[in-house]
């Protein structure tokens, strides 16, 4: 039950966040790669900044925007919204340490993709969206995957946001690296050490699925 929870509850996270990376995600890439965007610096800064600044100063930062008395949270908790110490708050802080590793990869791929082919796609009528989903994603699926894949792992092992927002409640909001932490300040090492090897197989997995994907780019 030790192991269960937290790993049950991990991948409960992980679905919803691959989810809004995918939605999100794409999209925002696809937004930064056009060079005549306005304040495209601004939003760079923003999706980067998680990779920067300390994961615990950012979920310290989202904890005054989105909690009870916050000025975004005291809006939201008005119509019935929580994120602070509630499973919303765990995927919010596994998007925000994500979504650099899924926006940045994935916008360099689509800023390399040819132009022309692009061009060509709007003067035959095919809109922007249709282009993007049909012509573009298509072509730079191995680096999208790769990018969701990278994107994942580091949700998995967040910790900083992820403890500010949920507030490591055992049974409730504790996820697999948080019972880490807590097994250790516990004493309990042999659980620490269950947990920890659930995250190397994951990682491990996670490797070789990029090994392959590289792989099957050097046969094609």
């Amino acid at each position: 039950m030790q192991v269960w929870h937290p790993l049950v509850l991990s991948l409960k996270t992980l679905g919803c966040v691959g989810l809004l990376l995918v939605v999100l995600g794409i999209p925002l890439a696809y937004l930064l790669s056009k060079e005549e965007l306005k304040y495209k610096w601004f939003l760079e800064t923003l999706v980067t900044l998680p990779l920067i600044f300390p994961p615990i100063a950012i979920g310290f930062l989202l904890l005054l925007l989105l909690g009870k008395y916050g000025w975004i949270g005291t809006y939201l908790n008005q119509i019935g919204i929580r994120f602070i110490f509630d499973f919303k708050g765990l995927v919010l802080a596994g998007f925000v340490a994500a979504l650099p590793l899924m926006v940045k990869p994935l916008q360099s791929a689509i800023e390399l993709f040819p132009k022309a082919i692009k061009e060509a796609a709007y003067m035959s009528g095919k809109s922007p969206l249709y282009t993007l989903c049909f012509i573009v994603l298509p072509s730079i699926r191995k680096s999208l995957i790769a990018a969701l894949l990278i994107a994942l792992a580091r949700a998995l092992g967040e910790v900083g946001i992820t403890l500010m927002l949920g507030g490591n409640i055992v049974g409730k909001t504790d996820t697999i690296s948080l019972a880490i932490y807590n097994a250790v300040f516990d004493g309990d090492y042999p659980l620490a050490l269950s947990l920890c090897s659930i995250l190397i197989v994951v990682s491990l997995a996670v490797f070789a699925a990029l090994h392959v994907l590289e792989r099957r780019d050097k046969v094609f």
